[in-house]
Order: C-alpha cells, then structure tokens, then sequence
C-alpha cells in the first residue's frame, strides 16, 4: 500500500507526534510499505527534507525535554495558525490511506478527521464525532457519568474571567488535593497536582499558558493504570510508576523516568472492572479502531476513569505498543494491522 503518516502539525504534543510517525513510517516500510512521512504544519518530511514516498528506512524522531515553542515554530515556517501545510492534502489523496500520528490540536480533536471524510480519504483511528467527544475532557466525563463509568468529581473554569474567581469556585466544589489540566490537552501538557491556595494559583496561570478553559478535578490517589483497545480487543493493561513526581511530560516521554508493569499485576476481579470500564467508554465515546483509556485503581479495586486517548502515543515508551506486545503483537504488525483495518472501515 501507498501509506502517508501524518504527524507534527501546529501542538505543543508535536514532538511527540513526530517520534511516533517516524517511528510508524519505519514499521511500515519494513512490512513493505511505500510510505510518506509528512509534518501536517510544515508540508514537509519529519526530517525537514521535502515530502516524498519512500521504501528507505526512517531515522527515529528524538522527543526533548521541554515543550516545544509553538510561536517559534509559526516565525520560522511563516504560515501563522494555518494548520495544513501546502501540498498535504495532495499526498494524503495519493495514499491508499492516512495514518494518523497527531496528538492534540486538529488532529485529534475531529477536525482532520471530518476534512479526510469530506475528501473520501481511509484513515486510522476514530472518527471526527469520536475524536470531538474524547478530546474535550468536559464531554467525556459528563458521557461517561451518564454511561455508568465512574470517574472524579470536577469543575471547569474559564480562566479569561480571571484566576482568584476559580481559585474560589476549585476551592468551594473541590477542595484539595486537586489536578489542574487544560480541558482539550495531552500528554500531560500544563497539568500540576496543587494543594493548597498558592499552588492552585501557580497551577491555573501555568494551564493558561495552554488554554483559557482549564478543568479541576479531585484527586484520587492509587494505583495508575492504562488500558488500551485494538480492535475489539481489549489488551493487557499497564501500570505505571514514575520514579519521581507524577506522570507528567517528560517522565512519559523520557527513557528511564518510570517504571511500567505489563501485565499490571491484577486481581481477576481488578480486571474484569477494567475491561468493563474500557469497552463502556469506547462504545459510549463512539470510538473506532483502537484507544486507550487511563484510571487510577483506589485501595477498594474502583477504577476511576481519567481520560480516553483516541490518538495513544507510539514512541519507543508509550503503553500501547507496550500492551500490545504482551498481547504477541509485534511493532511492525501492530502499526501494519492499525493502517489495514483502517481500510477494512472504509
């Protein structure tokens, strides 16, 4: 198959988006793929190189430590908030289909998504009602609240109506301990764990840097796990265990920062409430394809639902791919079996 990866694009996740497609376009061309690896923002190859497809093996993308400059990025490439570089769209017509390795902005909130439907286009992943639905945190819990799947109290807060007024509303609905996260973000972007006043108001001004409208959410304390879906099957989940601090940016995209269990020792009983809770969510957000679901697993065995990922990283330290080789799916059939059944949608 003619495969073009989408990735990069106009998001404070695209570094990571860009190690996961040049991570995907180097398994696909080793299942014999011809593959075009392309920077949705730039128009241009994950390397910088003009955009082309290829059957030449790809060098993987390094994520940094920090997040990147999203304004720096807009002056050097001088397309402002145009989200699709020129000729994207051309190369995502020539492929049999579009792997889609954007995380965050366009790519993951339906708006790619609806364009590449409009356009006739196979693509990986869910759908633009799924992926809307899953992206802003407020829809989902309120769906996943009325589908039965438990998960934390919380408020959201618009922040252009000013800090100190949801320093208040967080602290009457709330209380402490507390996580702040931009309502449409990933891979812990602007998220912080504040408890008390002066780092709630720390952790709302560092999450405006990102978004106006920020949720707060009590803070449930256990075990965090992660448990993905591909296909109809549910795969073995994950526990993760930061060395230090929490799972923030750059302990999820840093080699050597946690320590990951898979298969995340369980209980049968343990299991079967997260299976249950991962397939309610994935039928109930209207998702497609394969997720990922996060929980934190109480002292009581409740699994508290996070968030659904409809985009889950595929760098060399994402959980996925974890999951599925304890699955007996390697990489290479795991990112072959993904753009396949993407057609079979079709």
């Amino acid at each position: 198959m003619k495969i073009t990866v989408l990735a990069g694009g106009l998001s404070h996740e695209r570094e990571v988006s860009l190690s996961s497609g040049s991570l995907i376009a180097g398994a696909l061309i080793r299942k014999g793929h011809e593959v075009c690896p392309v920077d949705l923002y730039t128009g241009r190859s994950i390397d910088g190189t003009p955009a082309a497809f290829t059957r030449e093996p790809i060098e993987p993308y390094r994520v940094g430590r920090a997040v990147p400059d999203l304004d720096a990025l807009k002056r050097s490439v001088g397309r402002g908030n145009r989200r699709i570089g020129e000729g994207v769209l051309e190369l995502c017509r020539e492929a049999d289909v579009v792997f889609v390795a954007l995380h965050g902005d366009v790519g993951e909130n339906g708006q790619l998504q609806a364009l590449l439907d409009m356009e006739e286009i196979p693509y990986t992943g869910s759908g633009y009602a799924g992926s809307l639905l899953a992206m802003d945190k407020d829809l989902t819990k309120q769906i996943l609240t009325r589908a039965g799947v438990v998960n934390a109290p919380w408020v959201t807060c618009d922040l252009s109506l000013g800090i100190q007024e949801a320093v208040e509303r967080v602290e009457r609905e709330i209380g402490y301990p507390v996580v702040i996260k931009p309502c449409s973000g990933g891979s812990s972007v602007g998220v912080s764990m504040p408890e008390n006043r002066a780092e709630l108001t720390a952790a709302l001004e560092v999450a405006a840097r990102y978004e106006n409208v920020v949720m707060a959410e009590r803070r449930i304390v256990g075990r965090e796990l992660t448990v993905s879906i591909l296909g109809d099957e549910v795969l073995p989940a994950v526990e993760i265990i930061p060395l230090t601090g929490f799972y923030d940016y750059e302990n999820k995209y840093q080699a050597g920062q946690t320590t990951e269990l898979c298969p995340a020792p369980l209980t049968e009983e343990q299991t079967a409430a997260l299976v249950s809770a991962t397939k309610r969510g994935f039928e109930t957000l209207r998702l497609r394809g394969y997720a990922r679901f996060d929980f934190i697993l109480d002292e009581n065995g409740t699994p508290w639902c996070l968030e659904a990922n409809t985009l889950p990283g595929m760098t060399p330290t994402s959980l996925l791919p974890q999951a599925a080789a304890a699955a007996g799916i390697p990489y290479d059939d795991l990112c072959d079996g993904m753009a396949r059944m993407a057609l079979r949608q079709k």
